[in-house]
C-alpha cells in the first residue's frame, strides 16, 4: 500500500505475531492491510460491503468482516486469519473437519465458513444444528456445498465438544 497524506503507523498482532508498519494510510481496509501489506491470501474480496463473509477474520477471537473494519480500527487488537487458525499437520477441528467431509468445491467461501464456525464453535462447542445454520447463514456460497459445510461444522463440533469433556474428566 502506498503512503498517503493521511496515513500513519500501525501496530497490532496477527496470527501471534506482533506487526508494525510506519505508514498505512487512514482510509485502508483491514483486509487490504492483510492481503497487500502482509501477504496474507487467507481472507478474500467478495463483495466489499462485508455481506458474503468471505473476507473474515477474528478480531480479539470475534469473528469479523474485515472489508469494512479500517485498518487503524484493530490498532493494538489481536487479529486471527484463515493461516493463523491451524497449519497442515495441526488444523485446527474445523479446518480438519472441512477436509475429511470434503467441503471445499470453488474455495472461495471456505475462508469465511471456515473462520465464522470456529468461533461459534469456541464459544459453543456443543453447537445445535440449528444454531450453525443460523450463524452461518450470513456466509454466500455460490458452488452449493452447504450440505458438506454444515457436515463439516457438525463433525468439528462432535470432535471439539469430546475434547472439552476430556478435558473436564
Amino acid at each position: 500500500m502506498t503512503a498517503s497524506c493521511g496515513a500513519e503507523p500501525l501496530h497490532l498482532q496477527v496470527n501471534g505475531q506482533a506487526q508494525s508498519l510506519a505508514s498505512v494510510p487512514r482510509e485502508a481496509s483491514l483486509l487490504h492491510f492483510l492481503r497487500n501489506d502482509l501477504g496474507l491470501n487467507g481472507p478474500k474480496y467478495g463483495c466489499g460491503l462485508g455481506q458474503c463473509g468471505a473476507c473474515t477474520v477474528h478480531v480479539d477471537g470475534v469473528a469479523a468482516r474485515s472489508c469494512v473494519i479500517p485498518a487503524h480500527g484493530v490498532a493494538g487488537r489481536k487479529v486471527t486469519t484463515l493461516e493463523g487458525l491451524g497449519s497442515r499437520g495441526r488444523w485446527h477441528p474445523v479446518q480438519a473437519a472441512f477436509e475429511d467431509a470434503q467441503a471445499a468445491q470453488c474455495g472461495y467461501c471456505l475462508n469465511g465458513m471456515v473462520m465464522q464456525a470456529a468461533a461459534l464453535l469456541a464459544r459453543d462447542p456443543q453447537a445445535s444444528e440449528a444454531r450453525i445454520r443460523s450463524e452461518l447463514s450470513g456466509n454466500l456460497c455460490r458452488c452449493g456445498t452447504h450440505i458438506e459445510i454444515l457436515d463439516a461444522v457438525q463433525r468439528a463440533a462432535a470432535r471439539m465438544s469430546a475434547a472439552h469433556e476430556d478435558k473436564a474428566a
